[in-house]
């Protein structure tokens, strides 16, 4: 029987930085356009964790019952380890999307912008066929794809928009960095299963580009995020203090091109997640500045 920090664990609590990143830049976005809302700003990061973790678990049971998760390099899983029923974990994942979309309805119900229903409820489908369904899309390379556009330009975006009915240019610019990050988080986890994910498959984009290919599009994902934020200080220019990271990216590169493997890419995947944080909030506030 699966305990709680076995539940935890499944959570995957190191993915949660990738949720809330976008809601802080956001509402700094907002802010800067003159209508920040700390009850919207709470509302929408709720729903963006609850999406994370659903996703999480929706992960944790199609991998598991497909026996992608038999053998793994990483921490084991609730399905694939045995620790808890299919059945459990599943009704986990779509009680988490039902917590995302009561919090959804309320927002949009606050914005009177009926229209985002839509979104979320993309968001919740492309959640669960990332690796559920008979032709899960993750299996063909295409995770980034979701990740980029639901935790990066539609999680930053919607929650200025929610705010302040609008958004911006350079809100736009920081939503992509926002997207590449947390691309850069999956491309660090599945970097460490590409031996498992390739017996069995499972043909992320990491299998695609190969291990070298991998290694230095992970890179890439951290440092694209700076010059984009260069761009933005064309509007505002105290967006320039992102590029206090610069140091921050060439030791998260170190592990990752040096050819970590297995769990010693662990504290990659955390680090990139603060890193995450750490650009949203130093963007937002050189757009507040």
């Amino acid at each position: 029987m699966a305990t709680v920090a076995d539940w935890l664990e499944g959570a995957r609590i190191r993915t949660l930085p990738a949720a809330l990143a976008p809601v802080i830049l956001g509402t700094f976005s907002a802010y800067a356009l003159g209508s920040g809302s700390i009850p919207r700003a709470l509302l929408a990061a709720g729903l963006a964790l609850a999406l994370q973790v659903g996703v999480n678990f929706a992960n944790d049971y199609s991998d598991g019952v497909r026996g992608t998760d038999d053998v793994r390099t990483g921490p084991p899983r609730l399905t694939g380890g045995g620790k808890a029923s299919p059945r459990t974990v599943k009704l986990a994942a779509f009680g988490s999307f039902g917590i995302g979309a009561l919090l959804g309805l309320v927002l949009v119900a606050l914005t009177g912008q009926w229209w985002l229903l839509g979104v979320g409820a993309a968001a919740v489908v492309a959640a669960w066929y990332y690796t559920g369904g008979s032709r899960p899309y993750g299996y063909m390379g295409l995770g980034e794809v979701f990740v980029f556009t639901f935790f990066g330009l539609v999680a930053t975006l919607g929650t200025t928009y929610t705010q302040a009915l609008r958004v911006d240019a350079a809100t736009w610019l920081g939503a992509a960095g926002v997207g590449l990050i947390a691309c850069a988080i999956l491309m660090a986890n599945n970097i460490r299963d590409i031996p498992t994910d390739s017996a069995v498959g499972k043909r992320t984009l990491a299998v695609r580009l190969g291990e070298r290919g991998a290694r230095i599009a992970y890179v890439a994902m951290i440092a694209a995020p700076l010059v984009l934020a260069a761009v933005a200080a064309l509007w505002y220019p105290w967006a320039l203090l992102v590029l206090l990271l610069v140091p921050a990216v060439w030791w998260l590169a170190r592990p990752v091109l040096g050819g970590a493997t297995g769990r010693a890419l662990i504290p990659v995947l955390r680090n990139t997640g603060f890193f995450e944080l750490a650009f949203a909030a130093l963007l937002g506030l050189g757009l507040v500045l």
